[in-house]
């Protein structure tokens, strides 16, 4: 039924149908976690790693209330350049859609359109998870549900650091979800190569990785798996600075009365604003590395048939 909702980009279809890899790419972080025009200049790029590494980008959203797998150039500059465009999860979806409005996804609902199309894998910076003080606040992000029910396997620099990293990995083993290290035996904290939460398996290669992904939809388990990511040594932020950082910007937020699907975007500006920008370009060069990384899975499952 969904289908007559969903517009997929020619070339992406033609790659799904012909087992070639592809990697479902985000938009929230190009309307909602760059400025204009930096974050179309991060489009562009993140899509020509994809291709390096012999994989097809499909970046997705929300636009005039159809669910688009891969944007043309003049989608993505609509997307990147945006007047009315929200931040889209699972519960906007619907309504978005019916009211013919334009939305950008997130981690969430890019894995309920990657799914529909027939992506298994997708690149993002970081997961939201459960937010500091959520024991109080209940401020859970819907990413968490999704990788519980949805089968995209999710290529990311761990969580981003400004969340309880600790409850995010108790919420995702409850649910059931792998959160495999790529390379690493630490749970990565997005700006941060190690969080200090120790995972239980590290995978060697992108071979293992897709052989891991592969095996727990063959053995009917629900839902998505989890791939840490590091950020590459070279931008690698000190933890405990970054965590100076962002307890200054999560008062901020509390002082201002942020709340809800406006919480993250303002963190992460916070942030690249007390950091000066440093963090900008790590952010940048973290979701450089997984979209490699997730390519590179995508052509392993694809061998794997």
């Amino acid at each position: 039924m969904y289908e007559k909702y969903l517009d997929i980009a020619p070339h992406v279809k033609e790659a799904i149908a012909n087992n070639q890899p592809v990697v479902a790419l985000e938009s929230t972080i190009l309307s909602h976690g760059f400025p204009y025009p930096e974050n179309m200049d991060f489009a562009k790029e993140v899509e020509r790693i994809v291709r390096s590494e012999g994989a097809i980008p499909a970046t997705t959203a929300v636009i005039g209330g159809r669910l688009k797998v891969g944007l043309s150039e003049d989608e993505l500059m609509f997307i990147c350049n945006p007047k009315d465009v929200g931040k889209v999860s699972r519960r906007d979806i619907a309504t978005y859609v019916a009211t013919g409005k334009d939305g950008a996804t997130t981690v969430a609902s890019t894995m309920m359109l990657a799914h529909m199309a027939g992506i298994k894998v997708f690149a993002t910076g970081g997961i939201g998870g459960v937010h500091r003080g959520a024991e109080t606040t209940m401020d859970i992000s819907a990413d968490l549900m999704e990788l519980a029910n949805t089968p995209v396997a999710v290529v990311c620099a761990g969580a981003k650091q400004l969340l309880d990293l600790g409850l995010t990995l108790e919420y995702l083993e409850t649910q059931g979800v792998p959160v495999i290290g790529y390379q690493t035996g630490d749970f990565p904290a997005f700006y941060s190569r190690s969080s200090g939460f120790k995972l239980d398996y590290a995978c060697r290669d992108a071979a293992e990785a897709a052989l891991i992904v592969k095996t727990k939809w063959d053995l009917g388990l629900k839902g998505g798996v989890v791939i840490g990511n590091p950020i590459p040594k070279e931008y690698e932020l000190d933890h405990d600075w970054m965590e100076g950082i962002i307890t200054e910007a999560i008062k901020d937020a509390n002082a201002k009365g942020i709340r809800g699907k406006a919480t993250t975007p303002f963190l992460l500006a916070r942030i690249k604003d007390l950091t000066e920008g440093v963090s900008f370009g790590s952010n940048v060069q973290l979701a450089y590395n997984n979209a490699r990384v997730a390519a590179k899975i995508a052509a392993e499952l694809c061998k794997l048939g």
